[in-house]
Order: structure tokens, then C-alpha cells, then sequence
């Protein structure tokens, strides 16, 4: 693996212009990321599940674009939540609309005819599932309590979470958002970032925005700064040796956490999510390394990758 690291004193300063959130491009978000997916598949040791992840993205996006509008929290409560700085969107705190289980059940629908067996077969133990049940399971998966969880099922639940999500996300005003007291979660629901991301363009230049795993939001925290307990020192990057330089594993020496962190400026195509899956080579050198993953991907989880 290789290592560079970088002291604390080069982070840029904050641009003035640039906002501090980024919601995702409801009619794109998940259309791009097809294409990504497809891309990256290309030659991949992995393409038959990249091609399937793709399908699967593809399909969040027709939902997503199928869907109105979603029952939204009340303006007393987002005027609340924005006052004392927390997600209007929380993950704790918001009751689901049952819209996302019509989301999940469109999604199998779309997807069946592209996954292998095993994920059929989840398919059908998601399908068979009481609507209590379900509920129990977007819980858990949200939570982040996976010990007993149906591994092979817990991505689909996690694609109809994110189209869920995002349509909330996209549905509300940029002014019903805060700044979060709590730097290291998404402004909008609260979910950990799966990734981060260092932008172009604009006022945006070279600024790196965490990117949330369940709406897709961004939200901008300074670089060389762990977006895990917000320590600036003994921060490095690692890479695997001839592997993609636009992707790298930022990793913090205090609380020995990493996640990644992807370069537009090196490769302007790169997906949080796509390009996170297309490099678990590296997840497994930083887990040799000693070092933990801070935030989730909700589209694999452990012995998942052969979708």
C-alpha cells in the first residue's frame, strides 16, 4: 500500500460561495451511478456484480421518477429541528411513509430477471415478509444492527431506503437545513457518510463534501480532518499500488477509523457509491492495516459481493 501523508496546516480555506450543503439531483442521482457502474464493470473481476449493482441503480432511478411527492414533517417541526441545529430528515425521529415499501416492491419486481440465485431467492424471503416485519428490518438496517440481519436481502432494503430518502431530501427547501451541530453526520437525516468526495467547478473547487449513505446529500468539512472524530492529526491516505489515484482510503491514527475519499479533480466520473464498491480491494488492505471502516454502504454488506 502506498502512503502520503499530509500535515493539517495545508487544508484550503473555506470558499464563501460555496454551499455547505449539496442535495442530490433527484432526476440524475441514481442514473449517473448506472452508467458508473457500468463503466467500472468493464474488465472488472467483479462485472458480473457490478453489472447487477448497475441494473439495481438503474431501477432506483425509475422509482424514484415513478413516485410523487412524499408526505413531508410539518413546518413546526422542521422550524425546530433547523433551531437547534439538528436533521429535519432523522432517520430516529421521522416516521416512514409506507411509499417505501411500494419503492422496495418495484425494485424486486425490476431487478429479478438480472440477479443471480442467491439473490433471487432473498427477493422472495423479502417478498414473503408481513409489512411489520419489513418495517423491523429498514430498523435494524438503519440502526446499524446487522448481527442476525439477512445479509443478502439487506442491500435491496437499503436501495429502497436511499430512493425513499432522497425523494425527501430533494422535496424540501435548501433553507429548511441547518448546519449541523455534529459535523460528522448529514445535515439532512442524520446517516453517517459512506464516502467523500473532493469537488470541481466554481466556488466548489477542490472543497471535499462528505456524501450521506442513505439521501445522498453532501455536506463540506475541511480537508485533512477525520470525518470520524474530527482529529487533524496523523491523518493519511493509502492507495493500492497501481490502483485507481482518484480513489485512496483517508484514515485517522486517533481512532484508527478510514473512509473513502474520492479525487474529481483526478477522475471528474467518480461515484460515492460505484467507485466505493469497485475498490474492496482496498477495504481489505486498510482491514489487514488494523484499520475500521467508519461509515456504511447500504448496498454490501459482509459476504454480500456475489450478488
Amino acid at each position: 500500500m502506498a502512503t502520503t501523508i499530509i500535515e493539517p496546516g495545508v487544508i484550503p480555506p473555506h470558499g464563501a460561495e460555496a454551499p455547505f450543503l449539496r442535495r442530490a439531483e433527484r432526476a440524475a442521482v441514481f442514473g449517473l451511478r448506472a452508467r458508473r457502474f457500468m463503466t467500472l464493470a468493464q474488465g472488472h473481476v467483479m462485472a458480473d456484480f457490478l453489472r447487477f449493482m448497475g441494473h439495481l441503480a438503474e431501477a432506483q432511478q425509475r422509482t424514484l421518477d415513478a413516485q410523487g411527492a412524499p408526505v413531508l414533517p410539518g413546518a413546526g417541526q422542521i422550524k425546530l429541528c433547523k433551531a437547534h441545529g439538528m436533521p429535519p430528515l432523522g432517520t430516529q425521529t421521522l416516521r416512514r411513509d409506507p411509499s417505501w415499501r411500494e419503492g422496495l416492491h418495484s425494485l424486486l419486481a425490476q431487478v429479478e430477471s438480472q440477479a443471480n440465485g442467491a439473490t433471487r431467492a432473498a427477493m422472495q424471503r423479502l417478498a414473503a415478509l408481513p409489512e411489520a416485519d419489513l418495517e423491523a428490518f429498514a430498523d435494524r438496517l438503519l440502526d446499524g444492527d446487522y448481527a442476525g440481519l439477512d445479509l443478502a436481502a439487506a442491500p435491496l432494503v437499503g436501495a429502497a431506503l436511499q430512493v425513499y430518502w432522497v425523494r425527501l431530501a430533494t422535496a424540501l427547501e435548501q433553507a429548511d437545513f441547518s448546519r449541523p451541530e455534529a459535523h460528522t453526520l448529514c445535515p439532512a437525516c442524520g446517516s453517517l457518510p459512506g464516502a467523500s468526495m473532493v469537488r470541481i467547478g466554481g466556488a466548489e473547487q477542490g472543497l471535499r463534501y462528505l456524501h450521506c449513505s442513505l439521501c445522498a446529500s453532501e455536506w463540506n468539512m475541511v480537508r485533512v480532518k477525520c470525518s470520524h472524530c474530527e482529529s487533524t492529526k496523523g491523518i493519511a491516505y493509502f492507495g493500492v499500488e497501481g490502483g485507481d489515484e482518484a480513489v485512496k482510503a483517508e484514515a485517522c491514527d486517533e481512532c484508527r477509523s478510514y473512509l473513502k475519499i474520492l479525487n474529481m479533480e483526478k477522475n471528474p466520473a467518480v461515484d460515492p457509491v460505484a467507485d466505493d464498491l469497485a475498490t474492496l480491494a482496498l477495504d481489505i488492505l486498510m482491514d489487514e492495516a488494523g484499520f475500521l471502516r467508519s461509515g456504511p454502504n447500504l448496498l454490501l454488506f459482509p459476504g454480500d459481493a456475489d450478488a
